[in-house]
């Protein structure tokens, strides 16, 4: 039997639909059971040159999974001759943690993504839940065990007019509140946005918890 203390998992991640693109953010830590066993675990990844995801559950699952709908993105480019939609990319990763859920497997591969992206039809977000089932979400939307703290910050300061230079600010906010009461959660934050100029890594802020003795 595999101990499900061996399976990393605990985090915090969240995407926000603003007026002008799309922001997520997530932060570092890595967990297994009660071990932080990675302070600087990379949560937020670009799969495309107008879409990145965000990231939880099993490590290896997701990890595996992001490399896999990257190079489907990049195939399905050089067969259609155009840029995939963020939906067929959404539809494309489902697929993939429908069927991964589904494997029997010594070690559950349970893994939740949140995938923002541009397309000719505009920004988009998308809430790929760990069944594979695919969510299109107009507001926010959060994941991972600190998931309940970032809800309650954005649930209260989210507008619908929101820029992204204040949805970055949100984020960080939201995913703060989560670092601050969820302990699986931690050791900096991460924010990207997604605009007509693309994706960009806005902030990469570690959080220094070591006690100096002069």
């Amino acid at each position: 039997m595999v101990d499900e203390n061996n399976i990393l998992h605990g985090t915090t991640t969240l995407g926000l639909v603003c007026r002008d693109g799309i922001v997520i953010a997530a932060d570092k830590r890595a967990t297994a059971g009660h071990l932080i066993v990675n302070k600087n675990a990379e949560k937020v990844h670009q799969i495309h040159k107008n879409m990145a995801v965000t990231l939880a559950g099993t490590v290896s699952d997701a990890q595996l999974l992001v490399k896999l709908i990257k190079a489907e993105l990049a195939l399905k480019g050089i067969r259609s001759g155009r840029d995939p939609t963020v939906k067929e990319a959404g539809n494309l990763l489902a697929g993939l943690v429908y069927s991964n859920i589904r494997k029997m497997s010594m070690i559950p591969g349970v893994s939740h993504f949140l995938l923002g992206g541009k397309d000719v039809d505009g920004f988009h977000l998308y809430d790929i839940f760990a069944d594979g089932s695919l969510t299109e979400e107009d507001k926010y939307v959060s994941s991972g065990s600190g998931c309940v703290f970032a809800l309650g910050v954005l649930e209260t300061l989210y507008n619908e007019s929101i820029t992204v230079d204040e949805g970055v600010e949100l984020a960080v906010k939201s995913v703060n509140a989560a670092l601050q009461r969820d302990s699986a959660s931690g050791n900096g934050i991460r924010v990207v946005t997604i605009t007509k100029d693309g994706v960009e890594k806005v902030m990469d802020q570690d959080i220094d918890t070591g006690i100096k003795i002069k």
